[in-house]
């Protein structure tokens, strides 16, 4: 139940800010909104505000924003021609289908922000020891929280990988350390040997990385930084995936919602990080250019917008129809493999 209701909280949120971005752009640029809906299914809820029917449905699985001129409208609503969808300019047009997307990823970049700011992340920039494990060579020799590694038998070291990678190198033979302790100086341990881990066999010294948070417009370029860093690595690892040269895991809604229940038990900044990951993947995802995405859609706008001609409406929903098809063959599969995987555990 605990990971069901983290799941719809994360859903919820991500849906709905996505629809609103379709939705708020849509009534922005003069496009008349007939539904704007949660979920999927039937509707257990409805209620008319003005000429926009709002509406939860039975399956918290997605949601839609239903505008005029965008397939056939329901008994009884009035479409405005001038406001139609399929009316406006292919710029307008793009601009609608985007807006789902933008409005995931900027929701991204403020929780990221918020994230950075409020709680903070581990100092990779730097290798300064946050915290010392017991009974580990670091401990033992005197090292502190707070010191900075700055050279490895002479090797002068920056970040806390060139200082891992560094330690790894030598991990059969005695190193030399040098720090730099606040308000002492330079101090240097020699002949350090390291003490392998029982549960990897590394070798290690037994130090963590600190916490860091960053505050105002740092934590905003920071949160750009990382979130521009995983975006390369989303689509770096999709198109080796495309081409076969590498594996990556998919999860669908049974994974998602394990996976926001484990994010809740962990604590409320795991759970708003893991909520931030997921609107990202949503954004990204969405503008992915196949068929039945907003990117799907988004391609035959741009070829008109370059072409300067419409593709045919009855082929534009043949292919969207396909690629709908395949979509929810594919979330049924990974579906199926979510719920064989939990419970061949």
């Amino acid at each position: 139940m605990f990971a069901l209701v983290s799941f719809i909280i994360v859903i919820g949120v991500c849906v709905v800010s996505h629809e609103f971005g379709h939705f708020i752009s849509a009534r922005l640029l003069g496009v008349q909104v007939h539904e704007f809906a949660f979920g999927m299914g039937p509707a257990i809820y409805r209620k008319r505000k003005g000429e926009t029917l709002w509406s939860i449905r039975a399956f918290p699985i997605g949601g839609f924003v239903r505008l005029a001129g965008m397939g056939e409208a329901v008994e009884g609503e009035v479409e405005d021609p001038e406001r139609s969808f399929s009316a406006k300019s292919p710029a307008r047009r793009w601009l609608i289908l985007a807006a789902g997307s933008i409005i995931n990823i900027l929701l991204a970049i403020v929780i990221a922000t918020l994230f950075l700011w409020g709680h903070g992340v581990l100092d990779m920039e730097h290798a300064r020891i946050g915290e010392l494990m017991p009974g580990y060579p670091a401990e033992s020799i005197g090292l502190l929280p707070g010191d900075t590694i700055v050279s490895i038998n002479n090797k002068k070291v920056t970040t806390w990988l060139e200082m891992a990678t560094t330690l790894k190198s030598n991990a059969d033979n005695p190193v030399t350390i040098e720090v730099e302790r606040p308000e002492v100086g330079r101090l240097v341990f020699r002949n350090v040997l390291l003490k392998p881990d029982p549960v990897t066999g590394a070798y290690i010294l037994g130090i963590k990385p600190g916490q860091i948070k960053y505050e105002g417009l740092s934590a905003i370029q920071y949160s750009l930084k990382y979130l521009w860093e995983m975006t390369k690595n989303i689509f770096s690892a999709l198109v080796n995936w495309a081409l076969g040269g590498q594996k990556i895991d998919v999860t669908g809604p049974v994974g998602i919602a394990e996976m926001a229940g484990e994010a809740a038990k962990s604590g409320v900044w795991t759970f708003l990080f893991f909520l931030g990951i997921i609107n990202l993947n949503l954004g990204l995802f969405n503008l992915i250019p196949f068929p039945a995405l907003d990117g799907g859609r988004l391609l035959f706008v741009t070829i008109e917008m370059i072409f300067r001609k419409k593709v045919p409406e009855y082929i534009e929903q043949k292919v969207h129809f396909i690629g709908m098809m395949v979509l929810l063959a594919l979330i049924a599969l990974i579906t199926w493999q979510d719920i064989t995987r939990i419970f061949n555990r």
